[in-house]
Parts: structure tokens; sequence; C-alpha cells
């Protein structure tokens, strides 16, 4: 039984360092402009499915009227995978990843993705390296 119990809160643990301190961006089920939570730690779909789908929903519009302007693989120069925000710190290693722009009603939106991380909207991009 103690046993049990260890191993539950080692696992647990282990889940709150994963992220290495960075706030955990995912597709969002919630309203626009609001981080949501995945319910499913692996997203299905490719980069660009994902990023539509998500736009979609915050929109409240069907995918058939979303515009894929670019859909690109990318290297990102750091952990912010180009989005970084304000007094976070981010890992300084090259990470590959995706980026893709969707545009909606002639408004354009930015999503990256790279290592673990699902697509997610970014609302005040940086160039990718290379």
């Amino acid at each position: 039984m103690i046993v049990a119990v260890a191993t539950v809160m080692l696992v647990a643990c282990g889940n709150e360092t994963a992220t290495g301190g960075q706030p955990s961006m995912t597709p969002s089920t919630s309203s626009p402009g609001t981080p949501g939570n995945s319910a499913s730690p692996e997203p299905s779909g490719s980069p660009l499915d994902q990023a539509r789908a998500d736009l979609a929903k915050r929109l409240g519009i069907d995918s058939s009227q979303i515009k894929v302007v670019s859909s690109d693989e990318v290297t990102w120069p750091d952990g912010s995978l180009g989005c970084p925000e304000p007094g976070m710190m981010y890992t300084q290693a090259l990470v590959p990843g995706h980026r893709t722009v969707l545009e909606a009603a002639g408004k354009r939106y930015s999503y990256h993705s790279g290592g673990r991380r699902a697509p997610f909207l970014c609302e005040h991009p940086k160039p990718p390296t290379g």
C-alpha cells in the first residue's frame, strides 16, 4: 500500500516538472484569448488541422471559412517557440516545430508548435531562425 501511494505521488510530482516551470499552452477549449486545457495529452491531426480546428472553435465559424496563408516546418531559436511572454525564461536550445498562419474574415492568426507542445495561438509572433 505504501509503495502504491509513493508511486502515485512520484508520478504526480514528475508531471508538474515536465514543463520546466513554463506555462503549458494548448489549443483553447474556452473563449477567445483564454488559454484552455486539453483533456487529451496527445492531440490528433497535423499541426495545420489542429490550428484550423482551434481557430474555427474560437471564432465560432466553420473551418471551411478559414484560409491557409502558410504552414511551414521551422526551427525556433528557443523554448518560447517564437512567442515569448514578458518576464518568462525559456530553454536556450533550437526547437524544431511548425508555424501556421491562417486568415478568417480578413484577419491573420499565427499558430506555433514545437517539441511536444500542440499548436497554440500566438498573439505577438517572433520570426524563427533559418
